[in-house]
């Protein structure tokens, strides 16, 4: 237990699940497209569709994706804000698979065309979890630095991101390994105890067979 499940996270409320778990669904999902965003299809489940225009989750969702956290006072404008930047966005609503009551669906474009699609939940205090990325199963906090490498089911790719990783003197917390099928596409997830160097993620994106590779951590950004 940590004090978030006493308390509850720092945020423009009301809600920290349908709020606070919202606007960092938001941000991650930011973090993973790695590009300023263009367009955002929002598709609300369960408890989210249900009671997320009260709750302003909508809006929590929409300022994650510019950058904004839980906390930010800016959160009930975020949609005229959005706006004012050429933003395109729709929210409605779907019926996804997923043990969660409140999830979403976020189909993402990039200023520069690059897409994403991301399920994810919120699952209460302002925790959430990705649980796909373009379709494919994964399950992860953002909460400690997190790799996500996307590449060809092939043999060596796991040696070669650890290798790495322990060369830099960086230790695994948690790898998890998800594909669509046995040799077809597959997504691995690196959670670290310590932040990944540039050089390192750079030699990664260069190992054959890697299509993508995407860094993200929260910490450090809310540092900088």
């Amino acid at each position: 237990m940590n004090i978030f499940d006493i308390m509850g996270p720092i945020m423009v409320g009301p809600s920290s699940s349908h709020t606070a778990g919202a606007a960092r669904i938001g941000y991650v999902s930011r973090q993973l497209l790695g590009e300023d965003l263009k367009k955002a299809e929002i598709l609300l489940h369960g408890s989210f569709a249900k009671t997320g225009k009260g709750h302003g989750t909508d809006k929590a969702i929409v300022a994650g994706l510019m950058g904004m956290m839980p906390d930010d006072e800016r959160i009930p404008d975020s949609f005229d804000i959005a706006k004012s930047q050429g933003i395109e966005l729709s929210v409605g609503e779907a019926l996804l698979k997923t043990e969660y009551a409140n999830a979403c669906l976020l189909n993402l474009e990039s200023v520069n065309g690059r897409s994403l699609s991301i399920m994810a939940a919120s699952l209460g205090g302002g925790r959430i979890s990705i649980e796909q990325i373009d379709g494919i199963d994964t399950h992860f906090s953002g909460d400690y630095p997190t790799l996500i490498v996307h590449n060809l089911d092939q043999p060596g790719h796991v040696a070669e991101v650890t290798s790495t990783l322990a060369h830099k003197s960086v230790n695994i917390a948690t790898l998890n390994l998800y594909r669509d099928k046995r040799g077809g596409y597959a997504v691995m997830i690196v959670e670290t105890d310590q932040d990944i160097p540039e050089t390192a993620i750079k030699w990664i994106e260069h190992l054959e067979g890697v299509i993508k590779v995407t860094y993200i951590n929260i910490e450090k950004q809310k540092e900088a």
